[in-house]
């Protein structure tokens, strides 16, 4: 009996230790609110200039000092069109890099004045401390882009100009020759690939990290769910940044100086007229569409 009990033991042991039903797979709940895309209209980009600039008059000291930060980096890009045209349009493109992390300051503003608060140049110029791993992130993937635009703009460069790059007046010459039209339809058509892709990746990204302390892959997925949520919209917002920005720098600059703090606050907008969050539902009832 002692033998055969010794025997059946472990067979037993091994019967019990499997499960005796198979459970479920249940996935796990998500982590923290979740991003929805808000209706836009044709008239949402509009209302962002609007509201932004009833924030720039709020605090016109603040404004004017990230406008003549604006102001010098105009400046900057002159003097590089002067003496080396060719790294012009790789100029823009860390313009187009540092202008959303310069603009920070006025999206603190901004967020500060939509929760009650009274802002001020500290907490304005101390605003990114918090968010430096982010931060961080987003800066190298722009830089890939900036380095890959300028790197790009040169080739074209050499390829139309394959005796040497131009001075100012050559490529002031190139650009409205028309004998150079296929010149001047690559170098736009190259830098407004890069462009496209700066904007769609910071739009909302920067303005959501300083707002949610989101990890920055998180922020450049909502940033581009909101282009391809509304590609028209997005594009109308793109092209008056970009006419106003152009329109500012002509002929000396000067008009940066409101232009730029005026865009800042009002891309501060354009991420809260276009993202919500689950918890802010009843809030999302009172701000409406933005149309």
């Amino acid at each position: 009996m002692s033998a055969n009990a010794s025997h059946t033991a472990p067979h037993d042991t091994q019967n019990s230790a499997l499960p005796t039903m198979e459970v479920p797979y249940v996935p796990p709940p998500p982590v923290g609110p979740r991003a929805h895309m808000r209706s836009l209209g044709w008239g949402s980009p509009f209302r962002w200039l609007e509201l932004g600039r009833k924030d720039l008059f709020k605090h016109p000291g603040i404004a004017l000092f990230y406008g003549v930060c604006f102001f010098l980096m105009a400046q900057v890009l002159a003097l590089v069109f002067k003496h080396k045209p060719e790294y012009t349009l790789s100029m823009i493109s860390g313009c187009l890099l540092i202008g959303p992390f310069l603009a920070m300051g006025l999206y603190e503003v901004s967020r500060r004045l939509e929760q009650g608060e009274v802002p001020d140049m500290a907490s304005s110029l101390m605003c990114w401390d918090q968010h430096i791993p982010s931060m961080a992130m987003l800066v190298l993937v722009l830089m890939v882009l900036e380095l890959l635009w300028g790197r790009a703009s040169l080739v074209v460069f050499a390829v139309f100009f394959d005796t040497g790059m131009p001075s100012t007046t050559g490529v002031l010459e190139a650009i409205f020759n028309p004998k150079n039209l296929e010149f001047v339809m690559v170098y736009l058509m190259v830098g407004g690939v890069f462009a496209a892709l700066v904007f769609g990746l910071s739009v909302v990204s920067i303005p959501m990290i300083l707002d949610r302390d989101t990890d920055a892959i998180s922020a450049v997925l909502t940033s581009m769910r909101v282009v391809f949520s509304h590609p028209g919209v997005l594009l109308l917002w793109g092209a008056l940044l970009g006419l106003l920005v152009v329109g500012a720098l002509w002929p000396w600059g000067l008009g940066i100086v409101f232009v730029g703090p005026w865009l800042g606050h009002a891309s501060w907008h354009a991420y809260r007229g276009s993202v919500e969050w689950e918890e802010s539902a009843p809030e999302a009832v009172t701000l409406g569409t933005n149309k």
